[in-house]
């Protein structure tokens, strides 16, 4: 009887442990979220501190970047095309010339040489000529009276025709002796900037030298070659369809425009090592901004979205469903409002649907907000997305690459 009373008390006792435990975790859980609302509630009422800006309604344009090199507009070897010592050098290196300013001169006495010979033979022979052309009609009216036969007539056409084309020959001799002279006059082909001279005056030159005279240069106006993604193509199409395209060129770090053109060659086929296309724009170049074979950024304007909503980058943020912004209203409350965006260009974005314009959004602070949160401006409101190709470094080089343009447009 004892063991079985000690049995049941130390039943009693286990049963009452385990309530009074399950009572006391009870309690507990409850009196956390309580405490946790509490405290959240605290924190819900205090004014966050952020940065606004205002969406605006604006004209964007649409950039496309890419990285390029500068090269000539036209590079000639400039060569002799005759034989001959170089007599004179008339170029200074790295001088800007002019088309047919002349460079260098060839001896030119043995064509002048020739050019004598020939006229002095086109003289003879316009003598003769005369005298074939003189004999004939005399044979010819002789002939009529029957006082000769027609043998000796054919005989002095015969004659008259030899001397005239003596005559032709003699004049192709002249003029492929002015021709030489000419040649020996070694003239720029083009405008453009002498190159370092590759022989000096004295020596003597053929037309089989593989090293020319000098380079000449035409850099304005420029040429400039760059790479564009692939999946860029269906936008650059369009853009040369619809008219003349604009290309800006800044220098290699994007901090200073140098010069706008315009597109002028997009390349017949895709590089498919690199899955890029090749173009080509032509520069002026009047100040020798762009050098041949300088590094460049270039920006390929494809079209310009009219009236379109435009925001910082920073005020778009994401979530679970999607991306969305805080707007703040006249009671400086923050509201959660889902957005689609459609294109992100450096620090600025175009809001697709979502925001109407003129609306606050946050920009900074926004990692401390909740729906419904109140907020404190710190700075005067300022309007959203600067230029529609901004960058953060101010200078307005919009990074338009395929990762960022989106074809919900």
């Amino acid at each position: 009887m004892k063991t079985r009373a000690t049995s049941w008390f130390l039943r009693i006792a286990i049963a009452v442990v385990v309530v009074g435990g399950l009572v006391w975790y009870l309690r507990r859980g409850h009196a956390a979220p309580a405490g946790t609302h509490a405290q959240s509630g605290g924190a819900g009422s205090r004014a966050v501190p952020v940065q606004v800006a205002v969406a605006a309604h604006k004209d964007y344009p649409v950039w496309l970047d890419g990285i390029g090199t500068v090269a000539a507009f036209q590079q000639v070897v400039v060569h002799t095309l005759v034989d001959g010592p170089l007599m004179t050098v008339n170029f200074i290196e790295g001088q800007p010339v002019k088309k047919t300013d002349l460079l260098a001169q060839v001896d030119p006495r043995p064509f002048l040489v020739q050019l004598h010979t020939a006229q002095g033979s086109l003289a003879r022979d316009q003598s003769l000529l005369k005298a074939a052309q003189a004999d004939l009609e005399r044979q010819k009216t002789l002939h009529e009276q029957n006082l000769v036969a027609q043998a000796t007539v054919d005989a002095s056409a015969g004659t008259e025709g030899s001397a005239e084309g003596a005559v032709k020959v003699d004049q192709a001799s002249i003029e492929s002796a002015k021709l030489m002279l000419d040649y020996a006059a070694i003239k720029s082909p083009i405008d453009g900037i002498t190159g370092v001279r590759l022989v000096d005056a004295g020596n003597i030159v053929h037309t089989t030298d593989s090293g020319g005279i000098v380079v000449v240069t035409q850099i304005d106006p420029a040429a400039v070659f760059f790479t564009l993604p692939q999946d860029n193509l269906s936008d650059i199409s369009e853009a040369l369809a619809a008219g003349s395209v604009q290309v800006e060129v800044w220098n290699h770090d994007s901090t200073a425009k140098i010069a706008t053109g315009t597109l002028a060659v997009l390349d017949n086929q895709v590089n498919a090592a690199t899955a890029t296309m090749r173009m080509k724009a032509i520069v002026p170049n009047p100040n020798r901004s762009l050098w041949p074979n300088a590094f460049v950024k270039a920006r390929v304007l494809v079209r310009t979205l009219k009236d379109a909503i435009v925001v910082p980058a920073a005020a778009i943020q994401q979530g679970p469903a999607g991306a969305y912004v805080y707007v703040v209203d006249d009671t400086d409350t923050v509201k959660m409002t889902p957005v689609i965006v459609t294109l992100t260009q450096g620090d600025t974005s175009v809001v697709g649907k979502g925001l109407a314009g003129n609306e606050r959004v946050v920009t900074e602070g926004a990692s401390q907000l909740r729906n419904g949160g109140k907020v404190s401006i710190g700075d005067k409101s300022t309007p959203g997305g600067g230029s529609g190709a901004g960058t953060s470094n101010g200078n307005g080089s919009g990074n338009g690459s395929a990762a960022k343009h989106h074809k919900a447009l």
